[in-house]
């Protein structure tokens, strides 16, 4: 089993995409890259992310409309938006979509590492809090019904999760 952080950057600057992966790939993160949020959305519905670091200004697909998706569609993944074009306006308004953190550019790669760190920290309680709120219910199901009333209580909260 891979314990490395997977880790999905998307930039639209080729040669900093390739930098930032290269230097975070040496720290032990699974990297995958992508240069638009269309490739994002297409990589993070094949695999499964810890963490995603979003270029805000990106032709096409916004990092703003990205953080969207993304966090629709997984309710565990942070997104930590890093962007050359930061302004206090789009770091509240990535906060209030579900971003975790908002990082100018330049930036400090030990500050980045972390604050992946943290983000990674944030998902894994988020992930265990709701686990075990999931077994609490699972619990309630299983002592208070007949056979057929468990099994469908049980598949609407299954339901629920996908």
């Amino acid at each position: 089993m891979d314990s490395k952080i997977k880790l999905l950057i998307v930039d639209d600057e080729v040669a900093f995409l390739n930098s930032i992966a290269r230097r975070l790939e040496m720290r032990d993160f699974d990297v995958t890259k992508a240069t638009n949020g269309k490739e994002a959305l297409e990589a993070a519905r094949n695999e499964k992310f810890d963490l995603a670091l979003v270029d805000l200004k990106m032709p096409g697909m916004s990092g703003q409309i990205l953080l969207e998706f993304l966090k629709q569609e997984h309710k565990f993944l942070e997104v930590i938006i890093l962007t050359g074009h930061g302004s206090l306006d789009s770091a509240v308004h990535c906060t209030k979509l579900g971003a975790y953190s908002y990082l100018p550019k330049p930036y400090e790669l030990d500050n980045l590492i972390e604050l992946l760190k943290e983000a990674y920290q944030a998902r894994l309680r988020k992930k265990f809090d709701n686990d075990q709120n999931r077994l609490e219910m699972i619990t309630k199901i299983a002592t208070g019904d007949s056979a057929l009333g468990i099994m469908r209580r049980l598949r609407d909260l299954d339901n629920e999760e996908k």
